[in-house]
């Protein structure tokens, strides 16, 4: 049975943090039994965009901070990485590492920030869709990995958390090769399960104090949760998690998958929780992303009427012209590279659109709406 932990950590004061931190982990029995003195460590942060720690995108420095020094107290050589969005550039990762507070946590501990863009193809046999895939190199380089994940909503897979924010490690714009040769939700769980596999976090941390909920994972609401939450397995923790937000963990595509894969039972009587139980959390539901698209008339009509039904009701990307800053950043971050810049304003060919949502997810100024059709509730959501 795998124990999640969970722990009540009301701000981001650094003591209460740390507190909470350190009381997690002391939990987990991989770090002690696996990690050791002189360990090189990466700590994945969701550092996804430049944005401050204020807007719950990224996963607050406090944490990352506390991860950092209870790592260097059992002796470990850390350093904090991740692959934002856009180019996977020395520039990049400067600005990103900067808005999100991550270069006060290398001055304030002594670790590293990793600026390698270098890249490497691995082999992962074992995996369902990716046998193999373009890694950033610091992911292979260091002993261990741990993934240092944001409570969030996300527009595309219901939830980001553990497993999710392991799609990190894919260097830049690789990631939107990935969105098009995977661009149905389904394939792209089983895309993000291989990631999980094949990286091993030896342990996984969910910076839950403040969330976002609603048109996750960049562009949605925060939402005050008061937790730290810690466990070896990420898909325990995502279950366990999942479920704080008030969703059926099975409604998220990358629990399912690990469930297909008997990787993990996606049941909540399957998880040992330490520190607060779930029955003394009051916490109301989580606003879900307008774009979540629930089929529930699947063998009610035929299969063409099914695919017509759900591509004409499905939800779209919507751009808000006078919020917008013609930055650029969603025509780069297209997948299928179906947005037109040549007016000065994003216009894209939504026929050819594949719902990644990637240009909300990334677009700096929340321009980017994503709209449903009126009958998507009377016809889907029944």
């Amino acid at each position: 049975m795998d124990t999640v932990s969970i722990i009540r950590c009301e701000d981001y004061k650094f003591e209460n943090v740390k507190k909470a931190v350190y009381e997690a982990l002391e939990g987990i029995d991989a770090i002690k039994l696996k990690i050791g003195k002189g360990s090189k460590v990466l700590v994945k942060s969701n550092l996804l965009m430049r944005k401050s720690p204020d807007d719950a995108v990224t996963t607050h420095p406090v944490v990352v901070e506390a991860i950092v020094r209870y790592l260097q107290d059992i002796g470990c050589k850390v350093i904090i990485g991740d692959s934002p969005g856009g180019p996977f550039t020395e520039w990049n990762l400067k600005s990103v590492y900067k808005a999100g507070g991550m270069m006060g946590v290398s001055e304030r501990t002594g670790c590293e920030l990793n600026y390698d863009t270098s890249v490497l193809e691995i082999s992962n046999p074992e995996a369902k869709r990716l046998k193999s895939m373009q890694v950033i190199k610091i992911a292979r380089e260091v002993d261990f990995v741990v993934s240092a994940a944001k409570l969030k909503t996300h527009g595309m897979m219901t939830y980001t958390g553990a497993v999710k924010n392991l799609f990190g490690v894919i260097p830049g714009l690789v990631k939107a090769d990935y969105h098009m040769r995977l661009n149905s939700v389904d394939n792209f769980a089983d895309h993000l399960v291989d990631i999980c596999e094949a990286i091993k976090p030896v342990f996984s941390i969910i910076d839950g104090i403040d969330g976002m909920e609603g048109d996750g994972p960049s562009a949605g609401e925060k939402r005050h949760v008061g937790l730290v939450l810690a466990s070896e397995s990420p898909y325990a923790l995502d279950t366990a998690t999942s479920s704080i937000m008030g969703m059926d963990p099975l409604i998220v595509p990358t629990i399912r998958a690990a469930r297909d894969r008997n990787l993990f039972s996606g049941d909540l009587h399957d998880v040992k929780i330490t520190g607060v139980q779930l029955e003394e959390l009051e916490i109301a539901p989580f606003k879900l992303p307008k774009s979540i698209n629930i089929n529930f008339v699947g063998g009610r009509v035929s299969r063409t009427l099914e695919k017509f039904i759900l591509y004409n009701l499905r939800p779209k990307p919507v751009f808000n012209y006078d919020m917008c800053i013609s930055c650029g950043d969603c025509k780069r971050s297209c997948p299928p590279g179906i947005i037109d810049m040549s007016s000065g304003k994003p216009v894209p060919d939504l026929s050819k659109c594949i719902r990644c949502f990637c240009c909300h997810e990334l677009c700096p100024k929340k321009a980017v709406d994503i709209k449903r059709h009126w009958l998507y509730d009377k016809v889907l959501k029944k």
